[in-house]
């Protein structure tokens, strides 16, 4: 059987199909297609009605299938089948996502679905299964939708071009402020919080009395965002101000919380409010992770006994810590204190992606709500026009009723006769035609006098505000007073006086000033103990002191690396080759029953970065920081403290790292380099600086800084051999010198290893 012969490729029509261009560009084209997309089609809201396209195809199909506020409820299934089919043609999962978004009152600050069943809550649980849940839009939606089929947007073919959907929606209320909006695209995100609507449109109505109103005079009637889930504001004015005047920033919210006595001189917590988009479930397992932990020093106990409303129950672990010191230092460990980004990104009307503050976010809005406004009322003009038109026509049968009988009547072809004889359109007279007797009265002649004249009037009326720049701001000022007025109605558990006078469900507040630390540290039993840190990086802390170090047990291949007198009460300092120190609480530290922890899971650690001092920290003590380069200064020992697990850069240093660590225990300075040469010069010659390179100490032609030693001159240099023997060193005096200089060859008996003390 003979095998059918395949002819290679580059055959007839082929040359049609293959294109040859350079990998790059071929890559690049398709990148940039592809970040465009994502930009302007799902990630980025349009300032105008504040929606991504998945959310208006979602409301204008809605819209479509008559699921208006007083209609009944229709499955979700059957709404995102509509959606896909004829708008989105994406995944059905994303487009169920976006419609439950919409209708969680703790996700949007104006629920735009009105969902029956299960639509997820505030733990995190998913939503239902499509086919179990049912949607139609409430009120706010219509809102948005309001002139949609009065030619008030512009609209686009579908993505198969058989149907048409809307560019954007006519958005009665700045949605984009109102609901926030949250995406990431290709080298761009965007981040807007919710805030409340009718201090949005107060902000809008000053604009239009005021169009030069700074961003300062428009935080006066919207000094923040309005969370869904309420919460404390605590971000400072000033820094509100900038992040409103930039469109950039970052906004911190707490939880609600209150005292509640218990009796006998004890109280508890309760948590009534927690931030936007922290979930409780994931909030209560950190609370009692913190607790497992011991990082929680006053916190003695977690609950949750929320039902419909939130309310999580925190025991101090006395009745001697004060409330709010405990809230404080909860508001550093936890998500009950929650950093919210903004970033408002978006897209304008030419669908040009740019940061906007919210000035510029209210005026694109105002702009695109009197567009709306004008292209209504050119569609209400033409209907208005039509109609009069036909008006006319009937009136000049009215006049003429005797005559237009007649040609009906007896004429082969009335319709054309009627033309001639009145000089009638060809509307007006189809009109005379399709007028049944009954109307031939006088009284539906008076009617049709008053409907032209009424007419008339509104007519002059719509031409007068379309010639009138102010007449046009005017009507948008009474159509935002009007949705404002329906807005309000819509009522919350959560909703509370706000400073502007309206009612709403996040409140600001100052932070208070705390010192959490201190009170920690009070409820720390202050007891000694020995600090165990191995070659490896595991760290444990043993009670009261070691005499034998050679009886500690570590994991195979490791072995001892500090061992550091300390208290419990006391904060450990790690000092680290890229000149960084790091900061751990010595109650945090593991027992040394085991083999401890990893200290790099403590702090952020390069696994390249070597530790090279470690030490408990003491206030009014200094320490002597020098690189390999050579160059070094005095650093007082409270600069060293960091409170975050990246630690602090303190001493800059090349990719030779960091030398030594040393307390300033004298007033001499010995240093030894990698070419075995001694310098002691006086430690007054070093400055004392709270971060940066330093002065040099020592210069080398080859190699670097290898070590130092602070003395005292009275006492006496000294070294330790390798036994672990003092080794007194009468001589040191020969070796002083100015700093920066070369130094002498290392006298007779000096280390090996180049070094006052073994390493």
């Amino acid at each position: 059987m003979n095998k059918p012969v395949i002819p290679p490729p580059g055959g007839p029509g082929d040359g049609d199909r293959i294109l040859e261009e350079p990998l790059t560009e071929a890559l690049s084209k398709r990148y940039l297609a592809y970040a465009l997309s994502t930009i302007g089609s799902r990630a980025l809201p349009d300032v105008r009605d504040g929606m991504k396209p998945v959310h208006r195809r979602v409301l204008y199909a809605m819209s479509n299938m008559r699921l208006n506020p007083e209609a009944a409820a229709r499955k979700c299934a059957k709404v995102v089948g509509e959606v896909m089919g004829n708008f989105h043609p994406h995944g059905d999962q994303s487009i169920y996502d976006a419609l439950v978004r919409l209708a969680q009152d703790f996700s949007q600050r104006i629920p735009l679905v009105e969902g029956q069943g299960n639509f997820g809550n505030i733990d995190g649980d998913n939503a239902a299964a499509m086919r179990y849940t049912e949607c139609k839009m409430t009120e706010a939606a219509t809102l948005l939708l309001d002139g949609i089929d009065e030619d008030a947007v512009d609209f686009r073919p579908t993505y198969d071009g058989q149907d048409e959907e809307p560019v954007v929606l006519p958005s009665g209320f700045p949605n984009l402020l109102a609901n926030g909006s949250a995406g990431i695209a290709v080298g761009m995100a965007t981040s807007i919080p919710p805030h409340n609507p009718a201090e949005l449109i107060d902000a809008c109505l000053l604009l239009l009395s005021n169009p030069e109103a700074t961003t300062a005079d428009i935080l006066e009637r919207v000094p923040g965002p309005d969370f869904p889930t309420g919460g404390v504001i605590v971000e400072p004015a000033a820094s509100l101000l900038e992040t409103y005047e930039t469109g950039r920033g970052g906004i911190r919210t707490r939880a609600k919380w209150e005292r509640e006595e218990t009796g006998r001189g004890t109280y508890q917590i309760v948590v009534t409010e927690i931030p936007y988009q922290v979930k409780k479930s994931d909030l209560v397992e950190q609370l009692a992770d913190l607790i497992e932990s011991k990082k929680a020093a006053l916190l003695g106990d977690v609950r949750d006994e929320s039902a419909e409303d939130i309310r999580l129950v925190l025991e101090p672990k006395s009745k001697n810590v004060e409330p709010e010191v405990l809230m404080e230092s909860l508001f550093k460990l936890s998500a009950l204190e929650s950093r919210f980004s903004v970033n408002i990104n978006v897209l304008d009307a030419r669908g040009t992606p740019g940061v906007m503050g919210i000035k510029s976010a209210l005026m694109a809005f105002l702009a695109h709500r009197r567009e709306v406004l004008t292209r209504r009322a050119r569609h209400r003009l033409a209907k208005i026009e039509a109609r009069l038109h036909i008006l006319d026509g009937l009136l000049i049968a009215y006049l003429n009723l005797d005559e237009v009988i007649r040609i009906v009547r007896y004429e082969d072809k009335p319709k054309e006769k009627l033309m001639a004889a009145f000089a009638l359109s060809d509307i007006q007279a189809d009109a005379i035609l399709n007028t049944r007797l009954r109307q031939l009265a006088k009284l539906e002649e008076m009617e049709i006098r008053r409907e032209h004249a009424e007419l008339v009037e509104e007519r002059d009326g719509i031409l007068a505000m379309l010639a009138s720049d102010k007449k046009q701001w005017d009507l948008v000022g009474t159509g935002l007073r009007q949705v404002r007025a329906s807005l309000i109605k819509i009522k919350h558990p959560l909703d509370k006086p706000r400073p502007t006078g309206v009612t709403g469900r996040s409140v600001f507040d100052v932070a208070p000033v705390v010192d959490a630390e201190a009170a920690i540290e009070a409820m720390i039993v202050r007891e000694p103990i020995t600090i165990i840190l191995s070659e490896r990086g595991w760290i444990r802390a043993a009670k009261g002191k070691i005499d034998d170090p050679s009886e500690l047990k570590f994991k195979e291949g490791d072995k001892l690396g500090f061992l550091v007198p300390a208290e419990t009460t006391d904060k450990l300092l790690l000092f680290t080759s890229d000149g960084r120190f790091f900061t751990i609480g010595c109650a945090n530290l593991p027992s040394a029953r085991g083999h401890g922890e990893p200290v790099r899971m403590m702090i952020e650690l390069d696994d390249k970065v070597k530790i090279i001092d470690v030490f408990p920290f003491k206030a009014g003590r200094k320490r002597i920081l020098a690189s390999k380069q050579g160059y070094g200064f005095l650093l007082p020992e409270e600069e060293a403290l960091a409170n975050r697990k990246a630690g602090k850069q303190v001493l800059t240093v090349d990719a030779s790292g960091a030398a030594f660590c040393l307390e300033a225990v004298g007033d001499q300075l010995a240093v030894v380099g990698d070419n075995g040469k001694i310098l002691i010069f006086p430690l007054e010659e070093l400055p004392e600086m709270p971060r940066g390179k330093g002065v040099k100490l020592q210069a080398y032609r080859e190699g670097g800084l290898r070590d130092g030693l602070s003395f005292n001159a009275e006492t006496g240099a000294y070294w330790i051999d390798t036994a672990l023997r003092r080794r007194e060193w009468t001589d040191w005096q020969t070796f002083v010198g100015r700093r920066a200089g070369a130094g002498k060859l290392a006298p007779k008996g000096f280390p090996t290893q180049k070094r006052f003390r073994p390493k």
